[in-house]
C-alpha cells in the first residue's frame, strides 16, 4: 500500500504557511487592487521585504536553499505544497533567502560576490535569455559577446525578463562562437552599463527589456564554462517548472471556494443557483481538475526529490496546470455572472494573472511538443512512473 499522507512535521509546516497567508498576505489584497486601479504600482519592495523578515523570525527562509547557506532545504515536495499555499493570494509574495539555482555553480569568488548576497537579500538578480526573436526557442538567441583582452563586449537585447527592472546584476546569455553555436553565461552588474525598460502587461507581472550596448564584462565573470551556457540555461529553466502549476493549485482552490459560496447565496427563480445542474457541473469539473493537478505537481516534485529525470512529469504538470487554471477561473467568473466581470471582486484580477501561466517558462505548445517527442522517441512511457 502506498502512503500519500503527510508527516506530522510536513503538516505543521504547511499549516503555518496557510495561516501566514491568511493573516498576513490576503489582507493586503484590497490595497493592492486599490493601487492598481488608481494607476499606482503594487506593493513596494520594502513592504515585501518586511513580510519576508516577519516570516524569517519563524524560521521560514530559503525553502530550497541548502542548510550550509542558512536555508531550510525542505525539498521539492514541501516546496510545492508551500507554493500552493502562497498561490491562494494573487499578491506575488515569496519567502526570502533564495537564489537562482545556477548561481551555485559559480566559483568561490562568484559565490561571495553574487550568490551569498542574493540569498541574504542584499542583491537582486535576473535571468536574461529571452529575446524578441528567441522565446521558447532559446537556441535562436542573437545577443553576442566578443573577447577583448581580459574582457568580453556584450551587445544585444533581452525581453520579458522577470525582475529585470529591480535587479542589480543579471545572468545574461550571449553567443560567444557563432560558427559552433556556443553560448556563454555572464554575470553582469548593472553598473557595467546595461539598461532596463519596463514592459507594461495585463497583470501584475512587470517584466523588463534589457539593452546591452558594448557592455564590458570581465572574463572572470563567466558563470560555469565558456561555451556551455546553454546547459546552465536548461538547468535554470527545468529546475522549478513544477512550482508554477503548484501556485495554480492554491489559486484555483480559493477561486472554487468563492464560486461555491456565491452559488449558495445567489438565487434565481426562487432557488439558489447551487441547485442548478449547470452550476453543479462547473463545480464538479473544477474540483476533479484541481485534484488531478495536485497529483501531477506532487508526482513531478517527488521525482525531483528522488533525483529522477522529472522533465516529462514537469511538462505535464505545467501544461495541465496552465490550461485548467484558466478554465476554472473562467467558470468561476461565469458562476458570478456580471459581478464576476466587475472590479468589485478580485476574479478579473485572477483571470489576468493566470493567463500568464500558459505562456512563460515554456508555452503550452512547447510543453506538448516536449511530451510528444519524449513518447515518440521512447524517452518516456504512457505508463508513467509505473511503466
Amino acid at each position: 500500500m502506498v502512503d500519500f499522507s503527510l508527516t506530522e512535521e510536513q503538516r505543521e509546516v504547511r499549516d503555518w504557511v496557510r495561516t501566514f497567508v491568511r493573516k498576513e498576505i490576503i489582507p493586503l489584497e484590497p490595497e493592492v487592487l486599490r493601487r492598481e486601479r488608481s494607476g499606482l504600482p503594487g506593493l513596494e519592495a520594502s513592504e515585501l521585504r518586511e513580510l519576508q523578515l516577519k516570516a524569517k523570525e519563524s524560521g521560514f527562509w530559503g525553502v530550497l536553499t541548502p542548510e550550509e547557506y542558512g536555508g531550510m532545504n525542505l525539498g521539492a515536495v514541501m516546496a510545492a505544497l508551500l507554493e500552493a499555499e502562497l498561490g491562494r493570494s494573487f499578491v506575488q509574495f515569496r519567502f526570502g533567502g533564495s537564489a537562482d539555482n545556477i548561481l551555485f555553480y559559480g566559483n568561490d569568488e562568484q559565490k561571495e560576490t553574487y550568490l551569498k548576497p542574493t540569498i541574504s537579500g542584499e542583491r537582486k538578480s535576473c535571468f536574461a535569455i529571452t529575446e524578441p526573436g528567441a522565446g521558447s526557442d532559446a537556441r535562436a538567441i542573437r545577443a553576442s559577446a566578443r573577447r577583448d583582452g581580459e574582457d568580453w563586449i556584450i551587445n544585444g537585447e533581452k525581453t520579458f525578463i522577470t525582475g529585470g527592472n529591480e535587479a542589480d546584476f543579471t545572468m545574461v546569455f550571449a553567443v560567444t562562437d557563432k560558427e559552433k553555436g556556443a553560448v556563454t553565461c555572464f554575470l553582469a552588474d548593472r553598473e557595467m552599463g546595461w539598461k532596463s525598460q519596463p514592459i507594461a502587461t495585463m497583470g501584475e507581472w512587470g517584466p523588463a527589456a534589457l539593452t546591452f550596448d558594448n557592455v564590458r564584462v570581465p572574463h572572470r565573470n563567466i558563470l560555469g564554462e565558456e561555451g556551455r551556457g546553454f546547459e546552465l540555461a536548461m538547468r535554470w529553466i527545468g529546475q522549478g517548472r513544477y512550482l508554477l502549476p503548484a501556485r495554480a493549485i492554491g489559486a484555483t482552490e480559493r477561486l472554487l471556494e468563492m464560486g461555491i459560496d456565491y452559488a449558495r447565496t445567489r438565487e434565481t427563480f426562487g432557488l439558489p443557483i447551487a441547485e442548478r445542474q449547470a452550476i453543479q457541473w462547473m463545480i464538479a469539473d473544477s474540483a476533479v481538475e484541481i485534484e488531478a493537478l495536485r497529483w501531477l505537481v506532487l508526482h513531478a516534485a517527488w521525482q525531483v526529490d528522488q533525483k529522477m529525470d522529472s522533465r516529462q512529469a514537469q511538462s505535464m504538470a505545467k501544461l495541465y496546470g496552465g490550461v485548467k487554471a484558466n478554465e476554472i477561473v473562467d467558470r468561476v467568473l461565469q458562476i458570478h455572472g456580471g459581478m464576476g466581470y466587475t472590479r468589485e471582486l478580485p476574479i478579473e484580477r485572477w483571470y489576468r494573472e493566470l493567463r500568464l501561466l500558459r505562456i512563460y517558462e515554456g508555452t503550452d505548445e512547447i510543453q506538448r511538443r516536449t511530451i510528444a517527442r519524449n513518447l515518440l522517441k521512447g524517452h518516456a512511457s504512457v505508463s508513467g512512473a509505473l511503466g
